[in-house]
């Protein structure tokens, strides 16, 4: 019998996963501008599907991928992500073009859609409900800390070769795997009724049908057959989806979740403003490296501070909330965010100017990103019965990678493909002020939200994601589960 691990060493080797994948996203970001000299001058709007794919791939199994390792083990299903993203991270650095990088960072997604979900319901298995509160913390501070550094590591890998963005993965995932292995604790299945993996499937096409229309249509045309039949497949797949999502058992969308007004607000808000987010980050990191000429290294030191932002007003906004209101913060947040972006659009000419020009926007879009996104997470999350909990903060997540996915499709549609340098600087303040105007409808989407009264107990699934561990910390209760699946009359 495996003698019981400290909770300590529990919170250090699931930490390293969370670390892992949130780190990915914003060195990949980074070395955009190499990947292009390295592929023979491929498209912006080719290499976007580098982080397209990841994030379509993410959303669709993360509520199947926690629900299989619910059924199966905690512990099995976080070594199986970790193990799948680190042979993923082998053959990115090894894919000889965009197609097969594209392929690999599928497979990528895919260990991260495991190991993410996993890693929080061993965490609350292995805690008591006492010292939930400060493990759970640190398990979101992680998120932070590695979007703060994941700029400055890119840049440090890059200026090498864009390679190690993926092989730095290898020695890290290799110690996870063989601590996980030796320390992690088994945690008793759950009995979860098997997920919808079609549904999943159907949700992948749908967003990439959609993203595809996107991202091509300005080299098509928006009248060509293909960005037709692209946006055709995407509506159609669409109405499939959430047919099949009221029909199936335990649907990756239970649209009952949507009756309830202020989830079905703040689910909206997080796509709208997930899709500026991303549109932000990959927008300001091209700029300075294509419109400026910064090396990788430069522009990820100048964009850290950005990021930084983003965990100190994150900690502050909960307090915050309750004196002025969930409503009211998160429309402050996307007002700030998109003054960030208007700051760039009045202060970025041809000549870099990082003082007054980028470290101003980055600034208020950190702040901006610290006071909505946790703020919508957690009204979204509070707003439901206790028996939804956990699939409600799944959905939540989920709706903020198909909005990473939609951004990054707005941003190559606005900025097209200019020649001359003033046509760039153009396009790109027609991004900047794409991006203002996804925040001001993110605002619109958070003027109507309301408190909600309730004060659910999560499940510890683990597809719960942070907010249910947040809440369950909170609290100081153990995570529940009901006997049974409540009637369509049952939602709150």
């Amino acid at each position: 019998m495996q003698p019981k691990t400290r909770p300590g060493v529990v919170l250090a080797i699931v930490c390293i996963g969370v670390v892992l994948a949130t780190t990915d996203l914003f060195i990949v970001n980074i070395a955009f501008p190499a990947l292009e000299r390295s592929f023979g001058g491929r498209s912006l709007a080719a290499l976007t599907w580098v982080l397209n794919a990841y994030a379509i791939v993410f959303a669709a199994l993360l509520v199947p991928a926690g629900r299989l390792a619910d059924r199966a083990s905690r512990k099995g299903g976080f070594l199986l992500g970790v193990a799948v993203f680190t042979g993923a991270s082998a053959l990115c650095a090894a894919a000889p073009s965009v197609e097969l990088l594209v392929g690999a960072r599928v497979v990528q997604a895919a260990g991260a859609a495991l190991m993410i979900p996993c890693s929080l319901g061993l965490l609350l298995a292995a805690y008591p409900p006492e010292r939930r509160a400060g493990a759970v913390r640190i398990w979101a501070a992680m998120s932070g800390l590695a979007a703060a550094i994941g700029p400055v590591a890119g840049g440090l890998l890059v200026s090498v070769d864009w390679r190690w963005i993926f092989l730095v993965n290898l020695p890290v995932g290799v110690a996870a795997l063989v601590a996980g292995w030796r320390l992690l604790p088994s945690p008793p299945p759950e009995h979860e009724p098997l997920p919808d993996l079609l549904g999943s499937l159907v949700l992948m096409l749908a967003v990439g049908a959609l993203t595809l229309g996107l991202v091509d249509a300005p080299d098509w045309g928006w009248g060509a057959p293909g960005t037709l039949a692209a946006f055709g497949a995407a509506a159609v797949l669409i109405v499939t989806f959430v047919v099949r999502s009221g029909r199936h058992r335990s649907p990756v969308l239970e649209l009952g979740l949507l009756r309830v007004r202020p989830f079905a607000l703040s689910t909206v808000a997080m796509l709208v403003f997930s899709a500026g987010f991303a549109a932000m980050l990959l927008s300001i990191v091209v700029w300075a490296q294509t419109g400026w000429g910064w090396s990788a290294l430069k522009t990820g030191l100048a964009f850290a501070p950005g990021p930084l932002m983003v965990p100190l007003f994150a900690i502050g906004a909960g307090r915050v909330a309750h004196r002025v209101g969930a409503a009211t913060l998160a429309t402050v947040g996307c007002l700030v965010y998109a003054a960030g972006a208007l700051t760039w659009v009045a202060t970025v000419g041809l000549e870099s100017d990082y003082v007054t020009s980028m470290l101003p926007g980055a600034l208020l879009t950190g702040i901006g990103v610290g006071l909505v996104l946790p703020t919508l997470t957690a009204t979204a999350a509070t707003s439901l019965a206790s028996n939804r909990f956990a699939t409600g903060s799944a959905v939540i997540q989920m709706s903020r990678q198909v909005g990473y996915t939609l951004g990054v499709g707005i941003l190559v549609a606005v900025l097209g493909a200019p020649h001359t340098a003033e046509e760039r600087l153009d396009a790109f303040r027609r991004g900047w002020i794409a991006i203002a105007a996804i925040a001001l409808l993110a605002a619109a989407s958070s003027l109507f939200l309301v408190r909600s009264s309730q004060a659910p107990t999560p499940r510890a699934g683990a597809c719960g994601i942070l907010t249910v561990a947040s809440r369950s910390a909170r609290s100081g209760r153990a995570p529940t589960r009901p006997p049974r699946r409540p009637g369509p009359s049952e939602w709150s």
